[in-house]
């Protein structure tokens, strides 16, 4: 049987061009008119497919990779059901928020992906415990399941207010940046250093300081949420906890840095070099998100970050873009779980630069908003800026590469261990 990861990654870059496809609807109806389309709603199917259909089905798919190279059974098979689930939930998403906003169907599907979630979580942890092999890998893959799970809370909590129709400013607030915090900074950013340290550990003898970075993320994961709800009043002692959650997280970065710095020669010779500028780019966008995160522990500077919308959704596309979705594509890449054509690789780097110029004029907005200054022709330019995302994506999609075999993953060997 033809191996599979081709035909999940292909719908996962396909996923991708349905989103950057929505993102230009939604900012053409913000510069012109599209009467016919409720832009809140068009924005949460947006947000959800986004969540569900491209970056936690990818980790999904990568993960259940990491399993192949390390069993000998059909894993892929084993968790087709599931795969499938995820997506059949994420475009009922798609379709479903557009139409009638939070409702009966939108939030049945919303409730379906999380417990699909909980299903996922439950046979990966088993997998990872069954395996011979102890890795520092797994105790990154098992957090990032852990606060997947974590996370569903702030969406149970928001879907309920929602349907019951009782909206409290703060409590609405409170539960999506607990959604958020838990999926960025827990899922997708656990999942993310679980994979990348699988690969790192196996040609490198840093088991010790790369366990001393995973704690230091992990005890800093639960109050950094904290960094989000500055705006509320909060005893000093919790406040404190929050600054030296956010130090923590800058530390632990930064000895993760140093670490591969040290060991230059040894990466370098071990991964190659086609898709490793796009995880330098992605780790430069981290670094920029730590440091504004320890800066926001600065009260006068957090009530102007959540005072003005374009600096939230500036931040958020930092996250969503800069961070997580180059990491993704740079890590499939890199690692060659596709074969890249010319056209993907044209794609990828006008897909790049549409993601730095979208960037760039968001929080150019966001500064100017500070001092209450219009930026001339602004909105154009973001909708020529998600235009140049949308033709990067759309040549991606044009690559027909087969992935390698089973086994045959760049001689992938993880010898690591937890101990």
């Amino acid at each position: 049987m033809r191996y599979p990861l081709d035909k999940w990654l292909k719908i996962s870059f396909f996923n991708l061009l349905l989103i950057s496809a929505i993102g230009v609807i939604l900012r053409y109806k913000i510069t012109f008119s599209l009467p016919f389309l409720d832009q809140k709603h068009l924005l949460h199917g947006h947000s959800h497919f986004a969540f569900t259909g491209w970056i936690t089905h990818t980790l999904m798919v990568l993960m259940v990779h990491y399993l192949s190279l390390h069993r000998k059974d059909p894993v892929f098979r084993r968790y087709r059901f599931l795969l499938y689930a995820n997506l059949f939930t994420a475009y009922g998403m798609l379709i479903s928020f557009p139409i009638q906003g939070y409702g009966i169907w939108s939030i049945s599907f919303s409730t379906l992906s999380i417990f699909t979630s909980y299903a996922f979580a439950i046979m990966y942890w088993k997998d990872l415990n069954s395996l011979h092999l102890k890795s520092i890998s797994h105790l990154w893959l098992k957090a990032a399941l852990v606060f997947s799970v974590l996370s569903s809370l702030g969406a149970f909590s928001l879907a309920t207010m929602m349907a019951a129709k009782i909206i409290h400013q703060n409590w609405y607030l409170i539960a999506v940046y607990f959604f958020l915090h838990f999926q960025y900074n827990g899922w997708f950013f656990f999942a993310g250093m679980g994979l990348i340290t699988s690969r790192i550990a196996p040609v490198s003898n840093l088991h010790k300081q790369l366990k001393n970075i995973f704690w230091l993320f992990l005890g800093a994961c639960v109050p950094a949420y904290f960094l989000s709800a500055l705006w509320l009043p909060m005893h000093s002692l919790v406040y404190w906890i929050v600054v030296l959650a956010a130090f923590a997280q800058v530390t632990g970065w930064i000895l993760f840095i140093r670490l591969i710095r040290k060991n230059k020669q040894v990466f370098t010779k071990n991964f190659p070099v086609s898709g490793r500028w796009l995880l330098l780019l992605a780790s430069f966008a981290l670094t920029i998100k730590l440091l504004l995160q320890l800066g926001s522990t600065i009260p006068s500077l957090s009530q102007l970050a959540f005072g003005f919308r374009p600096i939230v959704i500036g931040y958020l596309h930092l996250v969503l873009l800069g961070i997580i979705s180059i990491f993704l594509v740079g890590y499939i890449i890199t690692f060659q779980l596709v074969k890249s054509t010319k056209t993907m690789v044209y794609g990828i780097y006008v897909l790049v630069a549409g993601i730095f110029i979208n960037e760039l004029l968001l929080m150019t907005q966001g500064v100017a908003a500070l001092g209450y200054h219009l930026i001339p022709f602004i909105n154009e330019s973001l909708l020529i800026a998600a235009l140049i995302m949308f033709s990067g994506i759309a040549l991606m999609n044009l690559w027909q590469g087969k992935t390698l075999q089973p086994g045959t993953d760049l001689n992938h060997k993880e010898t690591d261990t937890i101990n």
